[in-house]
């Protein structure tokens, strides 16, 4: 349902649910909604451009198709994996449900390879384990190296024959609350320049991640934390950010992804002489040991003088799987990597290094997708989020390779689950009076603006601090300074000018708005860093190299109340008490 207030510009748009973001978790969210209620997509990208489609490798469940697994197995995996910051009656939600979850997708049409006796094919993939740590398992369910792009499309499909509205290329800039209820979005239309608003009994963030805040990541260009600092102006803090995943094969210079799914089949890590040195870091898993552990194993090769050629990469190497596997297993990475390095990944090793890629912590939720607004879960009535950019602290201190597609699946079905039956019982709230005005004014103030900055200066000056400060290896005196540092940018924002002054396709005004998500994530992410004095799973400080339990398990929470305020929060321990981590 369409309105239209007085200026033709502010639409307002009804329906039961608002979704914000296309990607798996948001697409899954949607079909669970649209069973009983009027659902809409909102994407800043088209849906099917979503960033899930970038997910190579795999989704974990333990099937056992190709050897014997169990759910126990993989939840002490990924708790391990953690670095037992996860909460583990959620991980266990997660480990439980995912084999039913790949039995959706695979009747919903989703084609994943199989193996010789026809059922989906498994294959190793990084932390994952057979008996509680004794040795690899085959435990990723895959479709050739494009298992993301495959399900976000199925999914899509779906959204399709079941009357999911769909808004592409919607800028959505702010949550709307009334009476403490969430109650919808505002949004910019890139393509006519109309500012809209999204009225709604409830609604659910699934945008993703921010690598973009970094100078080299595997994200795609639309992963700025928009989700991050919509939350966070809206009252809610932000959990575990501190937490950033750095993949450690990015191609080199680029960050572009080459999937863990290639030391799944058989390649190997290479130093600059030819040494396959995970054997020293972690003896029992070796190239397959989780991201943490193998990106620090990278960068320390890299400081020691073993790069290749003495340079800042080493080599990934493909060479033993031979080209007619490559084409059948992996033939997405084979193509970039033809495409990106020049070279024929069956004759010749691949320059990698770490790559920003994932964000473990994000919007605090329960089980069910339910935002929570502090440490003793309260809820913000009609708000959900899922997928990366929610904390519903399945990773903890450290994701497992694969565990964020069955992240998506799973905890975004119980999202559009739990959204659908809420909106059942709840009437549409009313509006927030200055909705509308407050919408108009600040793009008027960002177009009229006569600043001396520019978004591109500011936001390269952000991604190379957080970069060489905030990212593999960390320190108090390093930390601070990116602190300051993105204050000082912040500040600068405020004298940003636009030389492009349309509303219609207007690029740049998009890049700012990206650039103001980006700067208040990333003072998040410092100040969370900074603050956390140990080193666990991706959080590794130089000046508190050890994990601390007795001061530290615990997850940090961030709000913004004049100024940003840290709290803690309990990890949920179950099954599983910390232990020192070995692979």
């Amino acid at each position: 349902m369409v309105f239209v207030h007085g200026d033709a510009r502010n639409m307002i748009h009804q329906h039961d649910a608002i979704v914000v973001g296309a990607g798996i978790a948001g697409l899954t969210a949607a079909l669970k909604t649209a069973e009983t209620c009027d659902v809409a997509v909102v994407s800043k990208v088209h849906a099917t451009r979503s960033h899930s489609g970038a997910a190579q490798g795999g989704i974990a469940a333990s099937l056992g198709n190709e050897e014997d697994d169990s759910w126990e197995w993989h939840m002490f995996d990924t708790v391990k994996g953690s670095d037992y910051l996860a909460d583990q009656d959620v991980v266990e939600i997660l480990a439980r449900e995912a084999p039913r979850a790949i039995y959706v997708l695979e009747y919903m049409g989703v084609p994943f390879s199989r193996n010789k006796e026809g059922k989906i094919a498994q294959r190793p993939f990084g932390g994952h384990t057979i008996n509680f740590g004794e040795a690899p398992v085959k435990r990723a369910c895959y479709a050739s190296d494009r298992t993301g792009r495959v399900i976000m499309d199925t999914l899509y499909d779906q959204c399709s024959v079941q009357g999911v509205n769909i808004y592409n290329e919607v800028f959505v800039i702010s949550l709307l609350i009334s009476d403490s209820r969430c109650c919808g979005v505002t949004g910019y239309d890139l393509a006519t320049g109309e500012t809209e608003i999204f009225h709604a009994k409830a609604v659910m963030l699934a945008t993703g991640g921010c690598g973009r805040i970094f100078r080299t990541t595997s994200n795609g260009y639309a992963s700025t934390g928009d989700g991050f600092a919509l939350a966070i102006d809206a009252g809610v803090p932000l959990e575990d950010m501190e937490f950033i995943q750095f993949h450690p094969t990015g191609i080199h210079g680029l960050g572009v992804l080459i999937s863990e799914a290639t030391r799944g089949e058989g390649g190997v890590l290479r130093n600059g002489s030819g040494e396959r040195f995970m054997e020293r870091y972690a003896p029992t898993l070796k190239d397959l040991a989780p991201r943490d552990i193998v990106s620090r194993a990278i960068l320390t090769e890299i400081q020691e003088g073993r790069g290749v050629g003495g340079s800042d990469y080493i080599h990934l190497d493909l060479t033993a799987l031979g080209r007619q596997r490559l084409e059948q297993k992996l033939p997405e990475v084979t193509s970039f990597v033809t495409t990106y390095v020049g070279v024929d990944p069956s004759e010749s090793p691949i320059p990698v290094a770490p790559t920003c890629h994932y964000i473990m912590g994000g919007i605090p939720t329960d089980g069910d997708g339910q935002v929570l607004t502090d440490e003793k879960a309260t809820p913000m009535l009609g708000l959900y989020a899922a997928g990366e950019c929610a904390c519903v602290s399945v990773h903890g201190a450290n994701r497992l390779g694969c565990n964020s597609l069955i992240d998506l699946v799973v905890f975004g079905g119980r999202a559009g689950i739990a959204m659908a039956k809420y909106v059942k019982e709840t009437t549409l709230p009313q509006l927030p009076q200055d909705a509308e005005a407050t919408l108009s004014r600040g793009f008027d103030c960002l177009l009229e603006s006569n600043g001396k900055e520019r978004v591109s200066g500011i936001r390269g000056k952000m991604q190379r601090v957080m970069m060489e400060k905030c990212s593999v290896f960390r320190d108090r005196k390093g930390l601070k300074h990116v602190l300051d540092e993105i204050r000082n940018l912040k500040r600068a924002y405020g004298n940003l000018s636009l030389t492009h002054k349309e509303r219609t396709f207007n690029y740049e005004l998009e890049e700012a708005l990206e650039l103001e998500n980006m700067l208040k994530t990333a003072e998040v992410m410092a100040l969370s860093a900074l603050k956390r004095e140990e080193s666990r799973g991706a959080h590794h400080r130089s000046d508190f190299p050890e994990r601390n339990d007795e001061s530290w398990l615990k997850h940090t929470l961030v709000s913004q109340t004049k100024g940003l305020q840290l709290r803690y929060k309990p990890v949920t321990v179950t099954r599983f008490q910390p232990k020192e981590r070995r692979y």
